[in-house]
């Protein structure tokens, strides 16, 4: 679905979701500055990929979390992994750096990347994520979430 906006697709699958307008953002640290009024858990999202580029991930953290790749790594069977490049974002999710979220999931049709949530997200009652763009942040429910993701199929691994 290249080219659909989150907001179209959420709405066609009768998501509920809060959008919030603000700067542009490209750290948690930013982000923090511009969202902490936004109700949920702030979120982290890294695409990360094998030595080959053979497997792409995507982890979705709690912002306060430090992203430990080499932990992780072990976890998904890879001896290292990096963070993705620009490219690999725009190809995989048809994102820009600085704007990566679940989201983005919609336009990887062939279910290349795959998805690794933090448990606390995964349980959190209200989560925030960039609607795939920088300039703003997406209040979404559990639920909601939980919606979506069945509703776009990638299968979903929960990490501790």
């Amino acid at each position: 679905m290249p080219g659909v906006s989150i907001d179209e697709f959420l709405n066609k699958h009768q998501i509920e979701f809060k959008l919030h307008e603000h700067p542009a953002v490209y750290t948690t640290e930013e982000a923090t500055v511009h969202t902490s009024h936004i109700p949920g858990l702030d979120c982290k999202n890294l695409l990360v990929k094998d030595q080959k580029d053979k497997r792409f991930f995507l982890l979705i953290l709690p912002a306060s979390e430090k992203a430990d790749l080499k932990e992780f790594a072990s976890k998904v069977g890879e001896k290292r992994l990096s963070f993705a490049n620009s490219k690999n974002l725009v190809d995989l999710l048809g994102l820009e750096p600085g704007s990566v979220s679940p989201f983005g999931l919609i336009n990887d049709q062939d279910k290349i990347v795959e998805l690794y949530i933090h448990k606390k997200i995964f349980d959190a009652a209200i989560i925030k994520f960039h609607p795939n763009r920088n300039t703003a942040s997406l209040e979404i429910s559990n639920a909601m979430f939980r919606k979506y993701l069945a509703i776009i199929g990638h299968e979903v691994q929960i990490i501790a």
